[in-house]
């Protein structure tokens, strides 16, 4: 996963990357692990965990299907939020913003990573569609193996990258007496704001 250091001292990616790491040296499983909702046009709300796939100044990223639908309410509605919580350490970091699709290349550099049995199974599954049995959804993912058995998967269309790029950033600590932290940071045109927050 690619995760590059901000810059400012009062970066929040760097606060991030930071309880990332300290998330990691604590044993929590899956430490890339968020949940990330979206909402349809008419603002119907749905969640689920997703992996993080990179984070930089520049936003948090994952992948899906475009016809999924999470991909689908992307398009109708381009804002998406997400949360990770680390109970090993008691912290939890909440973001909100905009959603831009990342660049070919990035997800073609991203796809070369996966491993083959995953990338047949992007192929093998049309994400969210319903399915008369498991036994069609591993049928189809043989006939994928043995399509492209002896040469590289390729990255099906439509499979692509999504990139938050936050215009709010929280961090929150767990305190005695629920008297937790939380320090907000909010893009402006000149930086990072940052406000504290009543628990």
């Amino acid at each position: 996963m690619n995760m590059v250091r901000g810059q400012m001292a009062h970066d929040p990616f760097t606060i991030f990357h930071r309880w990332f790491k300290q998330a990691q040296r604590a044993g929590v499983p899956l430490v890339e692990s968020m949940a990330l909702a979206t909402a349809d046009a008419v603002g119907r709300p749905s969640v689920r965990l997703m992996l993080l796939k990179q984070a930089d100044e520049n936003g948090f990223v994952f992948f899906t299907h475009a016809s999924s639908r999470k991909g689908q309410e992307l398009s109708a509605n381009p804002r998406a939020a997400g949360a990770f919580y680390w109970d090993a350490t008691g912290k939890q970091v909440r973001f909100e913003g905009r959603i831009e699709e990342v660049s070919a290349a990035e997800a073609d550099e991203y796809w070369s990573t996966r491993p083959r049995s995953s990338q047949l199974g992007a192929w093998a599954s049309e994400q969210d569609a319903p399915l008369a049995s498991r036994k069609v959804l591993i049928a189809r993912w043989k006939a994928m193996r043995k399509k492209y058995q002896g040469r590289p998967v390729p990255r099906p269309e439509g499979w692509n990258g999504y990139r938050v790029i936050p215009e709010t950033i929280e961090f929150w600590t767990r305190r005695s007496a629920r008297l937790h932290e939380r320090e907000l940071f909010r893009r402006m045109r000149t930086g990072w704001k940052r406000q504290l927050l009543q628990p």
